[in-house]
């Protein structure tokens, strides 16, 4: 049986558009999403169809959403951070130079 305080130190607490969550250590941002019941990361710019995490292994860009004040981050391709902010996206995001 697992203690409180192994179970509080294998977890992260960031945000996602602002509101509290928390992700196991090493979770990748769209497994985090997931399992926090977001399961739309983006809108498309040119129709508005609904994205979320599809291949889990960086090919498909479904998962693109703006961390920490950078747009069009492959959520499957970056590891949730303490304090991390992210952001779904809605249409057209600028890459940070």
């Amino acid at each position: 049986m697992e203690t409180a305080a192994k179970t509080a130190a294998e977890t992260v607490a960031f945000t996602i558009d602002g509101r509290a969550a928390s992700a196991r250590t090493g979770d990748s941002v769209a497994a985090a999403l997931l399992a926090n019941g977001v399961v739309t990361c983006r809108n498309t710019p040119v129709s508005g169809a609904a994205r979320g995490p599809y291949c889990m292994m960086g090919v498909c860009f479904d998962c693109l959403v703006t961390i920490d004040g950078t747009g069009n981050r492959q959520g499957c391709q970056v590891r949730v951070s303490p304090g991390m902010a992210v952001e779904t996206q809605n249409g057209k995001r600028e890459v940070e130079r």
